[in-house]
């Protein structure tokens, strides 16, 4: 049994643009042209792939397809490009869909984007998610190489070290004087209210644990950009755990402190790239090492 390319072509479109008219846009088809291409990939494949939704979401079935047809697109602009065959925009683009948390994307992975000029056929296609969850995406498919907390290799990838990235407990000067005159302690942590980036944010409760040996129960703010966390710390609203090359400003200038000045959390980093042989992939992935290897910490077990 084949698959044929321009239902797999669909099938990857209403994916990634989340719906079957936004699909039939961008392959320059009826969005009943795009709908019939699926049912015969369905129906010759015995599943139901696409979850009819808003946005439209892979099945399991479908989340194991689209790994295929992400490699097959990939493969095929890289081919592409080396032949030079250029398509209406004038050049070939390999697409490369990747997951990089905020404090990065907003820190170290910010060189990587120094050295994309130099890389003209590479176009990312970035997703934002949380370091201890973006593993998700890339078991899914939806992404082809991420930064990730877990050292863990996922079936198909392989894993690289990156360094650690250290956060710092930071609060403004005055917060420091209303809730820690006494003292940074079990009992102000929990009287004190905490910033979180969201709900998956584990950092706060991490450093109490360690540096207290008890669990966080303050009151909590979510702020879900680096930059709203940044102000709310900044203007006294709580503290929180941020990366000290996003805090050093702040904490140079004097708007923010310290809490504990020996005490940090260095939170190790990789890289996870799917294994196929991808000249881009492996350009990308020589990219971001470079980038981690300037600006994070040497893990201390290392």
């Amino acid at each position: 049994m084949r698959i044929d390319n321009a239902q797999l072509a669909a099938f990857a479109a209403v994916l990634g643009e989340g719906s079957f008219e936004l699909a039939a846009r961008k392959l320059s088809v009826t969005p009943s042209a795009v709908s019939q291409r699926i049912k015969l990939l369905e129906d010759r494949l015995g599943q139901v792939l696409i979850q009819r939704s808003t946005p439209c979401r892979a099945t399991a079935a479908g989340r194991r397809l689209l790994r295929h047809a992400e490699q097959v697109a990939l493969l095929e602009s890289e081919v592409l490009s080396e032949l030079g065959v250029v398509e209406g925009s004038g050049q070939t683009n390999v697409r490369i869909p990747i997951v990089v948390n905020a404090d990065s994307l907003d820190s170290w992975f910010a060189e990587v984007f120094d050295a994309l000029p130099g890389v003209t056929s590479i176009t990312l296609d970035i997703r934002s998610e949380d370091q201890d969850h973006s593993v998700a995406l890339l078991r899914e498919g939806t992404v082809m190489a991420g930064v990730s907390a877990s050292a863990e290799a996922i079936q198909g990838c392989r894993v690289e070290a990156l360094g650690a990235m250290r956060y710092l407990a930071v609060a403004s000067p005055a917060y420091v004087d209303r809730y820690f005159a006494a003292g940074v302690s079990a009992d102000t942590l929990n009287a004190a209210p905490v910033l979180m980036f969201n709900k998956k944010d584990a950092l706060q409760r991490l450093f109490v644990a360690r540096l207290t040996g008890t669990v966080l129960q303050a009151p909590t703010h979510c702020a879900p950009s680096t930059r709203s966390f940044l102000e709310a710390a900044r203007r006294g609203a709580a503290w929180g755990m941020m990366p000290e090359q996003i805090v050093a400003a702040a904490l140079r200038n004097g708007d923010l402190l310290e809490m504990v000045p020996d005490h940090w959390l260095d939170i190790p980093l990789y890289w996870h790239c799917w294994r196929i042989g991808s000249s881009a992939l492996d350009v990308l992935s020589k990219l971001v090492c470079q980038a981690a290897g300037r600006s994070l910490h040497v893990p201390e077990s290392a």
